[in-house]
């Protein structure tokens, strides 16, 4: 029991070890029924259940975390399943994860318990937190029951039109589980991914392509207009969904482009002038060759994965060398060559797959790997696989420059102690003997020396290899037969000595003398030989008894007569079959007739081949490939087609924006009627073309119950307004600045241009900011927010509320209603058991903040939760927002407090644009510490993650590495925030913000300074 005690203590600490009862001392009465994790006590559970049990979510979430550490271990925790479940709708985020984790693990196991919780995880998929709502789809894919195969439909339905791409991912990872359960669901769940692959989020990405490649892989069409998006977005998309994409778009690319390797523009790595040839010149036909025009598509492909070729994850490199080496011309598969043989620096499991692929490129493309020849040379410290591997590309990079070098490296191989490596090293000689004319005879020399090696392994692989390579040049050694003649007693080795009996026989003509006397010592051993070496002795009887019957005839009978009788009925067999053919009797046929034609036929020497040679035909880098066998659910590569498909399919029609000039006074909050009323003194054509527009947008906003007939008279004459030409007044007030807003047509908005005025429905798709004392301000480009954080902020606690609880969180995006607004989202939840109802916002204070209500929520069933937003101007203050959160029957004071972060709005600019700003912004709008940086914060995207925590700004390219940058401005009064954070020596760090809200400077300094200085 000391070791379960010491486990537990581990997982939840000695204070909840005595808190639950654990037996603490192995030398207690009743040690051996301790409740210690993994005794086999049946009551080993218990003090789990209780803690599970518990009213404190703190021992709920420490049970859960030693719950979820014994899963890791690999220990079985199912039994605790019922008390895990009554934890599903806790209140508490951190031990919901932990609970939709197990149930992740159980819920297949726990079929029938799962089930009671369906409502739960249907009521989870509408939480605010992205995290439960994916956890609470990925629980309901897991329970496979065919009954909840709608529920699991409509959830991932749901799902995929979710605002966070967490989730989406989430829900084509359901995609697949749906199917395996379900096959009959393809074509609404084709209709789901179709959906997923027009999402622009990487996150998405590879697991829409991986849901495709489960459920649809022939379906081609829906790729068509995404595959443009797919290659560009292919560098940013995680690495394992980089390798889906990838073998998906290889597919893709073999059935709609024309193969890249015609005869007219094929790249002949032999010749030199291939290359460099003019297209001008003609073929010996006469005929111009025709130059090969890449399809733009193509190329795009193969320059988007190219730069993946020096990702770290040894899947992707492989990926798209196998993408290369597929779809590329001949000439551009070279550069993944180097990316290759980078990989053989990696473990040996990795070693093995690359490996394996070099081995397959190198016998049709030696040139590409010779350069890196040396790369190839056996350690002693490599395993006999990779050994192997490396031996056989080596064979393959074999030619009349390197021979010499590659059979020296060889010499030294045959003396491994290895014998299962040294005896392919002979192998190898013996191919390069075959493939290379001019050092056959150099390479016979060497293997007729390693017959007198005292390894029988080695000598055997010699004969053996020795006796392919003579059937090539028979006439010509006949010496080296009769060496091995005399090395026959010598020979241990069943497939040698095999060896040595056929030789003879095959070339008993030329060794009149020796065969017999080997037939002659094989008759005394026949009976202890092995059944190989029986069987050549019975085929060396009867060729001599053919060629030399006068000196064998007895012994042929003898062996004949041994062989009648062996316990092989292989031997057997053999034996009365020669006996019929060879021993004319009153049986026999017309056969004997052909005896001599039948066993002395000229037989055609062996092809010593590559055992990768026939590889090709499996897709590099997949499993068909490395187990040389067709594995289930392998798509082949089709054929290139001989006429490209028409192109015009993957033409996505983009929506150009409607570019519109706005000239406003400054300063001016936002632009109005009061705007044409001061364009009005100076023109009087602009005063009625703004009236005549005010017109057309009221009659714009009618009911859709008007007839089309009356829309159309509105529209018929179109007011003609003159250009406004831009006029600049340089009084001590106002001047007139130009903004130029870009503006994308929306369903049920009319898009005026240039020449007309902006209806009010346009104005309220456009965010203007106010200018601050410089222009700046209003020419700074606001971008998406870096970083959004998810921590949530208690409004009113369920106990003061009544039963009623709100969180609040800042999503950090544009307010809807007003430019100036801080977005605020708040999350109510009725905790009681009766509906809450008529929740709306009462009085507010201080009287000076501005804010926008959200609708009133007429009505919140028990255990439901409702998300609303609402706007704030904070008036570029920390000052909290207070007001009133109302029900029918009660009103509750709350306030929201923001964190001086959240007053800004994200802006980009370039390194010159802020340099220049931030001259301006010297003195007194300037704040600055020197702090210690802590180890982690000290590169660039940890730094960057820090800065976007704690505020909303985007990040300002900088051509320095020790110098990061970023940029913002106020959502209120849209005032210049710049932040600099420069790195020094020994961790130091100097923290710099210029903005000229001189409160707002010190409060954010100290915010970073708080941050980057944690670990």
């Amino acid at each position: 029991m000391s070791t379960n005690n010491l486990s537990y203590n581990d997982q939840g600490g000695s204070d909840s070890a005595v808190e639950v009862g654990q037996e603490t001392t192995p030398t207690s009465s009743n040690a051996g029924a301790g409740f210690g994790l993994f005794s086999t006590n049946f009551k080993k559970n218990d003090d789990l259940k209780e803690m599970l049990e518990s009213n404190k979510d703190s021992l709920k979430l420490d049970a859960m975390k030693r719950i979820i550490a014994l899963i890791a271990t690999g220990k079985n925790a199912s039994e605790l399943f019922p008390a895990v479940v009554k934890n599903v709708a806790s209140k508490n985020i951190e031990l919901k994860k932990l609970v939709y984790v197990y149930l992740v693990r159980y819920a297949e196991e726990q079929q029938d318990l799962a089930l009671l919780s369906i409502s739960t995880f249907q009521r989870a998929l509408k939480d605010p937190n992205q995290l439960i709502r994916a956890s609470a789809l990925r629980v309901l894919s897991s329970i496979r029951v065919p009954i909840i195969v709608p529920i699991m439909m409509l959830a991932i339905k749901e799902a995929a039109s979710d605002m966070s791409p967490y989730v989406r991912k989430t829900s084509a990872h359901a995609i697949q589980k749906l199917y395996s359960l379900d096959p009959d669901q393809k074509e609404h769940l084709i209709e789901v991914i179709d959906k997923l692959l027009k999402d622009k989020s990487t996150l998405v990405a590879g697991s829409v392509v991986m849901a495709f490649e489960e459920v649809c892989p022939d379906r081609i069409d829906l790729i068509h207009k995404n595959y443009r998006k797919l290659c560009n977005l292919l560098v940013d998309v995680e690495e394992w969904g980089q390798v889906v994409i990838i073998t998906m778009l290889t597919r893709y690319a073999r059935t709609q482009f024309t193969s890249p390797w015609k005869e007219d523009g094929l790249f002949d790595e032999n010749s030199e002038t291939a290359f460099y040839e003019s297209d001008e010149k003609k073929t010996k036909n006469g005929d111009e060759k025709k130059s090969y025009m890449m399809d733009p598509d193509h190329r795009l492909l193969l320059r988007n994965t190219k730069p993946l070729l020096q990702s770290r994850n040894t899947a992707v490199v492989v990926s798209v060398a196998q993408l290369y080496w597929h779809l590329a011309p001949k000439h551009e598969v070279g550069v993944i060559t180097k990316s290759l043989v980078r990989l053989l620096r990696s473990h040996r499991e990795v070693q093995y797959v690359v490996l394996q692929n070099i081995a397959t490129m190198s016998i049709q493309r030696k040139g590409m790997f010779e350069p890196y020849m040396k790369s190839f040379y056996v350690r002693s410290t490599d395993a006999t696989h990779i050994k192997s591997l490396k031996l056989e590309i080596l064979t393959s990079l074999a030619n009349e420059a390197n021979i010499s070098t590659i059979l020296r490296e060889f010499q030294t191989y045959v003396k491994s102690q290895d014998k299962q490596f040294a005896a392919g090293t002979i192998q190898a000689i013996g191919r390069c003997a075959t493939n290379i004319s001019e050092v056959t005879d150099t390479c016979l020399q060497g293997l007729v020396l390693l017959l007198s090696n005292r390894d029988e392994t080695v000598v055997a692989e010699s004969v053996v290899v020795i006796k392919k390579l003579l059937q090539t040049q028979p006439t010509q050694h006949s010496d080296i037969i009769k060496h091995m003649a005399k090395l026959f007693d010598n020979i241990a080795v069943p497939m040698a000595r095999a060896s040595i009996l056929w030789l003879m026989g095959e070339y008993c003509e030329r060794v009149p003398q020796i065969a017999p006397d080997v037939l002659r010592k094989m008759a005394k051993s026949f009976t202890s030989e092995e059944d190989i070496v029986k069987l050549q002795t019975v085929n060396l009887a009867a060729k001599l008894y053919l060629t030399n019957s006068k000196q064998t005839k007895l012994l042929t009978q003898y062996i004949l007569n041994l062989g009648k009788y062996d316990q092989n009925y292989d031997i057997r067999d053999r034996t009365r079959f020669i006996r019929q053919l060879i021993v004319p009797n009153e049986k026999s046929g017309a056969l004997g007739k052909y005896a001599r034609r039948i066993l002395l036929a000229p037989k055609p020497a062996p092809v010593l081949e590559s055992t990768y040679k026939d590889r090709d035909r499996y897709q590099l880098g997949t499993l068909s490939h490395t187990i040389n066998t067709k594995a289930s659910g392998y798509l082949e590569l089709s054929d290139w087609p001989a006429v490209a498909p028409d192109q015009s399919v993957r033409n996505v029609e983009v929506i150009e924006p409607v570019m519109i000039h706005l000239y406003f006074y400054y300063p001016c909050p936002l632009i109005t009627q009061s705007s044409s009323e001061a364009e009005s003194d100076e023109e009087k054509s602009s005063s009625q073309s703004s009236e005549e527009s005010d017109k057309s947008s009221s009659q714009s906003e009618k009911s859709s119950s008007e007839s089309d007939s009356e829309q159309k008279k509105t529209t018929k004459k179109p007011p003609q307004k003159k250009t406004v030409k831009p006029t600049l007044r340089l009084n001590h007030t106002f001047f007139l600045v130009p903004v130029l807003l870009s503006v994308v047509p929306v369903s049920g908005y009319t898009v005026l241009s240039q020449s007309k005025c902006l209806s009010r429905s346009l104005f309220s798709l456009c965010i203007l900011t106010p200018c601050p004392l410089s222009c700046a301000a209003a020419l700074l480009q606001v971008s998406g927010p870096a970083f959004v954080p998810e921590k949530r902020h208690d409004l009113l606690h369920r106990m003061t509320g009544k039963g009623l609880s709100a969180q609040y969180q800042f999503p950090r995006q544009p307010c809807l209603y007003q430019p100036t607004m801080v977005s605020v989202q708040i999350s109510l939840t009725n905790t009681t058991d009766h509906p809450l109802e008529q929740i709306h916002i009462g009085d507010r204070g201080p009287t000076g903040l501005d804010m926008h209500c959200f609708n009133t929520v007429e009505c919140l069933l028990p255990e439901a939760s409702v998300t609303v937003s609402l706007g704030v101007d904070f008036n570029d203050s920390t000052q909290a927002a207070n007001f009133q959160l109302c029900t029918k029957e009660d009103q509750f004071s709350v306030s929201i407090q923001p964190a001086v972060g959240e007053l800004f709005l994200p802006a980009t600019m370039t390194e010159q644009d802020f340099r220049k700003e931030q001259g301006k912004l010297l003195g007194m709008n300037e704040s600055s510490a020197t702090i210690t940086m802590a180890a982690e914060n000290t590169t660039r995207q940890p730094i960057s993650r820090q800065v976007a925590t704690v505020a909303n700004l985007g990040v300002v390219p900088s051509g320095q590495d020790n110098i990061h940058r970023f940029a913002g401005k106020t959502a209120s009064s849209g005032a210049v925030v710049l932040v600099t954070v420069e790195l020094r020596e020994s961790s130091a760090a100097l923290i710099t913000i210029n903005t000229e809200k001189s409160v707002m400077g010190p409060m954010l300094l100290r915010d970073l300074k708080r941050a980057l200085t944690r670990a």
